[in-house]
């Protein structure tokens, strides 16, 4: 039995990783909350996210790395190892952590370890992998197992939950610049969006947030986590939009690409319209 200064300073710990993981921008999915949702390191060494379970049953995850790559819709698709290119197995096999599994108990975080390794020679440029972070199932007792009818087959579907992150890292001096185009609005069966063009050149990714201000300066929408990766040039960003704020974007209309608050909020990119 953990004595009373071991257990005092579990639960300093465990509430200062609680802090954390909600002192920046988290995602959840299911009962699991992660943070941070993007971690990036320049010129070696390391970096942790935070696992919170947010929710009432112990819950075990299984933590991996991937491969993916955005398309021009803005869509991040899985890329097999096989395919990889160069750039991206040099990425994969730089990242370290640990541990690849774990068990939270309700209300409890955890960290998961990032370090990076790279190798001699590597060439100036940005490196990605994702980081996946999958529930896995419960064992199923056995006397449901043995529930299933004499004859015919039983199946019992159980969702898998699951949160995936980028890990970057930058090495030398890397610089990007992005430019935005074309916004109108696009209405179908989901909805109505603002679509427009993203372009980026350079070296690395441009990533932020896209808002919208209407005549009067009113910010009307602001969609964070916009990112476009190294490997395009060129993306689609669409915005949805409920039927107010498609109200307020009528007539001139200024939309702006800036870095996230805590990164600084620089404008990266900006473009005037008039929407009819």
């Amino acid at each position: 039995m953990p004595d009373l200064y071991t257990f005092r300073r579990f639960m300093t710990g465990a509430a200062a990783l609680a802090a954390l993981a909600f002192a920046v921008p988290a995602q959840a999915q299911g009962d699991l909350l992660v943070a941070p949702t993007r971690v990036v390191v320049s010129g070696g060494g390391g970096a942790e996210v935070i696992l919170s379970n947010i929710g009432s049953e112990a819950a075990t995850y299984r933590i991996a790395l991937e491969l993916r790559r955005m398309d021009e819709d803005g869509d991040i698709n899985d890329v097999p190892e096989a395919e990889a290119n160069a750039t991206e197995q040099a990425g994969l096999g730089m990242v370290r952590y640990a541990p690849r599994r774990i068990t939270l108990l309700p209300g409890q975080p955890q960290s998961v370890r990032i370090s990076i390794r790279p190798p001699e020679g590597l060439a100036d440029g940005e490196y990605r992998v994702h980081m996946s972070f999958r529930a896995v199932p419960p064992a199923i007792p056995a006397e449901q197992a043995g529930d299933a009818p004499a004859t015919g087959v039983s199946i019992k579907l159980i969702p898998v939950y699951g949160i995936t992150i980028p890990v970057i890292f930058r090495k030398g001096r890397l610089e990007a610049t992005a430019t935005l185009a074309n916004p109108h609005l696009v209405t179908g069966d989901r909805g109505t969006f603002l679509e427009l063009d993203m372009t980026r050149s350079g070296s690395r990714s441009v990533y932020g947030e896209l808002i919208g201000k209407n005549a009067k300066g009113d910010t009307v929408f602001d969609l964070k986590g916009v990112a476009v990766y190294p490997e395009i040039n060129r993306r689609v960003a669409r915005v949805p939009l409920s039927p107010e704020q498609v109200v307020q974007l009528k007539g001139p209309v200024r939309i702006e690409y800036r870095e996230l608050p805590e990164n600084g909020g620089q404008l990266i990119a900006d473009v005037a319209t008039n929407i009819n």
